[in-house]
């Protein structure tokens, strides 16, 4: 059949609507059958097709699960509109009654992987998926629903935008839905949004756009403004990927694309993720006990080489060694993704965690893709935003340091470098859920303590942690980099040093020449120290955490 596809794609056959189908994108036209059975995308460029919301809501949820809720929640017409065409209350009327949906989302309760979720489905055949003061009603009821039920939210976002036969009142539910979410996530519940093709408008400004987390089906239109707009207002010819799904994950405001097909599992996956907070009586805060100093056989600068060393583990090789699963998340919603720290889910030893780091490369091109290990504002505010998620989540939060320090460049002055860091730390020092820091490599200043405001701090035996570089230091107070080994000593730079100032809880044990001699046998010492650090916290309230972490800092220099 290929040379008929090819035929067809040429136009040269016409063929039945009740045979082929046609890829909006592509053109091709592909058998039903087969168009049916691959979900709607298609097989020659892998676009999603679009698909009506009794369609997804099967594709997604456990067979039978779904039941409909607001059912009877349809339009408003208060501005009475018209037009040439006709009455928007007669276009409403008869969109209802052919797609069998009073408004253009369908909301419910069901179950996913086996997982209870109040979930919302947008449906583009009712007036182009707009946002009526029906779709806010339902949107808003659907929040409530969650609220009461204690269940997370899941939206499935397709629209053109606000529905201007409403004129303000449309507006207005963009402020509407977002106060409903907001009330959502405030009580500590999980709310996904998922944007499909197109997710544009209003819609894209308001709900779609603050989901704890963000995910999209691949190459869908997701924008504010029209495309056409946008040309005629800065008279610039857009490039071709521009407000696709794969431009905003770029961009840093979507956490991944994940196909039609994998949407259900990496759903469930998600989901897995969220255990509820329970409240418990608050007790005394208490600083830790610190462990026993480990003997020292290496001089400072010496320590100093094995933590650079480029064949050191990084978190790359940490999430290899110590988690059976890892959901990488991306983006800090605001400019882009750095790759100098990244983060995401993941099952650490057994046990469910957000896990962020720094993140090193061990060839020139790896650590060039991720600067070094430096990480600019916007990866310190995606790492503020998955601790504050995993807040939410009930999980706790695995840190691993290993940075020369922040990235000191203009651009990243210019987007906020020090406002990012100390946004961290006061995000850190209250944050409800429990924190293990570790020390892997590098703990170089504010680059470092931008994730390393932790209940416990532990630090590998060949990791420093300093407020500048041997090398800063001895070029500011001797004006000689050739000062370095000396300053090393002078700044108590190491494990036993830090040990004995309180800055760290505890030191976990190298291979003889550093970690990177035994890859396996750091990593599962690293494995082992953080599954034991953190048992003792899962057991605190989060009263207890915020205070005691509070006296831990607040003695530091006493």
């Amino acid at each position: 059949m290929a040379w008929l596809t090819e035929q067809i794609s040429d136009a040269t056959i016409r063929p039945s609507n009740e045979l082929w189908a046609v890829c909006s994108a592509c053109k091709r036209y592909v058998e039903r059958s087969v168009w049916q059975d691959n979900l709607k995308v298609c097989p020659s460029c892998n676009a999603h097709g679009r698909l009506g919301c009794r369609e997804r809501i099967a594709l997604i949820t456990d067979e039978g699960s779904f039941k409909e809720i607001n059912a009877s929640v349809g339009f408003n017409d208060p501005l009475q509109f018209a037009d040439d065409s006709g009455t928007y209350a007669d276009k409403a009327r008869a969109t209802a009654a052919k797609t069998g949906i009073g408004e253009a989302i369908v909301t419910g309760t069901a179950t996913i992987g086996g997982r209870p979720v109040v979930l919302g489905v947008m449906d583009f055949r009712f007036m182009g998926g707009s946002l009526g003061s029906g779709t806010g009603e339902r949107i808003l009821l659907a929040a409530e629903t969650a609220l009461e039920k204690r269940l997370p939210l899941i939206i499935f976002s397709a629209s053109g935008g606000a529905r201007m036969h409403e004129g303000i009142v449309s507006l207005m539910q963009m402020a509407r839905t977002c106060a409903a979410i907001a009330r959502l996530q405030e009580a500590g519940l999980p709310y996904i949004s998922v944007l499909t093709d197109p997710t544009t408008g209003g819609v894209s400004a308001s709900y779609a756009m603050v989901g704890d987390l963000n995910i999209a089906e691949p190459r869908s239109l997701i924008g504010f403004a029209g495309r056409r707009v946008i040309e005629q207002t800065i008279k610039q010819k857009l490039p071709d990927d521009f407000q696709t799904a794969e431009y905003l994950e770029e961009h840093g405001f979507i956490d991944c694309i994940v196909p039609r097909g994998d949407l259900k599992a990496w759903l469930a996956n998600a989901l897995g993720y969220y255990r509820p907070q329970q409240a418990a009586p608050t007790v005394k805060p208490k600083r830790a006990k610190a462990a026993s100093r480990r003997a020292r056989t290496l001089t400072p600068w010496e320590t100093v080489q094995l933590a650079r060393h480029p064949q050191r583990p990084t978190i790359r090789d940490y999430i290899a060694g110590c988690c059976s699963d890892f959901v990488e998340l991306h983006g800090d919603r605001r400019f882009g993704d750095d790759q100098g720290l990244i983060g995401g889910f993941a099952t650490w030893n057994g046990l469910r965690v957000m896990l962020i780091g720094h993140q090193k490369g061990k060839t020139v091109e790896a650590n060039i893709a991720a600067n070094f290990g430096m990480a600019n504002p916007e990866g310190y505010r995606k790492a503020m935003r998955l601790m504050q998620l995993a807040e939410r989540y009930g999980l706790p939060v695995v840190s691993l340091v290993d940075t020369p320090g922040a990235y000191p460049g203009l651009d990243a002055e210019a987007r906020g470098q020090a406002e990012a860091i100390a946004r961290n730390l006061t995000v850190m020092a209250t944050l409800r859920t429990p924190f293990v820091v570790v020390v892997t490599g590098e703990g170089g200043s504010g680059g470092a303590l931008g994730i390393a405001v932790g209940d416990r701090v532990l630090m590998l035996e060949h990791a420093v942690y300093s407020v500048i570089s041997p090398e800063g230091c001895a070029s500011i107070l001797w004006r000689d980099g050739k000062k370095a080994p000396e300053a090393a000593a002078a700044l108590k730079i190491t494990s036993d040093e830090l040990l004995r100032l309180g800055i760290i809880d505890s030191i976990v044990p190298e291979p003889a020449g550093g970690a990177h001699t035994d890859s396996a046998a750091a990593m599962a010492a690293v494995g082992a120290a953080v599954s034991a650090a953190l048992a003792p916290l899962l057991a605190l309230p989060a009263e207890t955490l915020v205070a005691e972490r509070y006296a831990k800092f607040a003695a530091m220099g006493r």
